[in-house]
């Protein structure tokens, strides 16, 4: 138990949240974050999604790379990943129907995210299969975190809402329901104290410039990450 929880293993995890994350420092999987976070619920949804299919495409692949010849081996991971796209496509489209017509094509287009194959041809075809499951995961985590920001940010001040719910609602459910407060808000109570939505932040430039304050921000605070 001690070995698969080593302090290299992890660091195999761990990494990708923060100091090697596959967004913000690898500068990979970017066209997604730009396609599916002006909303918070399909970013959450497609965060999950690759998260779940890099781990187990790794496992796969690491479990396969001693019997995979070394001309096909990008055609195998991109069988690999495929297969798995189909099924999480699938299983967005029986569980979560509504959210999977929001990514649109985009569920199907996780084939060609530069995180999978990065990942399996650089970690998953050199390690074993644990470590593979931890990096996959790691690194969907990281991916799927800076999505969320950049959601949380856009639906925000992009249509006065988080998940669907509007700012009042929020107010009102939190301090009346949770704290058992006895608010009495208008509808609409933030727009009558002067706050608008900025239709800028739904446009997929802004989310291009969410993620660039991001990496700012990163690499002013870790100065290892500067370049020289």
């Amino acid at each position: 138990m001690s070995q698969l929880f080593s302090k290299k293993n992890k660091e195999v995890f761990s990494a990708p949240l923060g100091m090697n994350n596959p967004v913000t420092v690898q500068v990979l999987g970017i066209c997604s974050a730009l396609a599916v976070t002006a909303k918070l619920e399909p970013a959450i949804v497609m965060g999950l999604s690759v998260t779940v299919i890099t781990a187990f495409s790794n496992v796969v692949i690491s479990l396969l790379r001693k019997t995979i010849p070394n001309r096909i081996r990008i055609i195998v991971q991109l069988v690999v990943v495929a297969a798995l796209v189909t099924i999480v496509s699938e299983v967005l489209k029986a569980f979560a129907y509504d959210v999977s017509v929001q990514l649109s094509v985009y569920v199907g287009l996780i084939i060609t995210n530069c995180i999978l194959m990065g990942r399996l041809e650089a970690f998953a075809m050199q390690n074993a299969p644990w470590e593979s499951f931890l990096d996959g995961i790691g690194n969907g985590l990281g991916y799927a975190k800076i999505l969320i920001i950049v959601a949380f940010f856009r639906e925000l001040l992009g249509s006065g809402t988080l998940l669907g719910w509007s700012i009042r609602d929020m107010i009102v459910y939190i301090f009346n329901d949770k704290l058992h407060f006895n608010l009495n808000l208008p509808e609409n109570w933030v727009y009558e104290h002067g706050y608008l939505n900025n239709g800028l932040m739904l446009m997929p430039p802004m989310a291009l410039i969410i993620c660039a304050c991001i990496i700012w921000y990163q690499r002013a605070k870790h100065k290892e990450l500067q370049e020289n």
